[in-house]
């Protein structure tokens, strides 16, 4: 029941409010979504594309679980 009620009120997010949020650039999270890395986007129209708020927060918190990202060159 409670999941049904979530998603009945989804709040999507435009590439200007995720860019706000996600401190990374638009190829970086194009790359991502590509690599299955980050939340598909969500084709309104031809021309306009939205994200889940809830699976880019979800995201967030994956990222802030997972440690500290690799660093090229350095030693695994």
């Amino acid at each position: 029941m409670e999941k049904e009620s979530r998603k009945e009120s989804k709040v999507l997010i435009s590439k200007k409010q995720l860019l706000a949020m996600i401190p990374l650039c638009e190829r970086t999270i194009y790359n991502f979504e590509k690599q299955g890395k980050f939340p598909r986007r969500i084709a309104l129209s031809s021309r306009k594309v939205v994200w889940d708020l809830c699976e880019v927060e979800e995201w967030i918190d994956a990222c802030k679980g997972s440690g500290p990202a690799p660093r090229p060159g350095m030693g695994a």
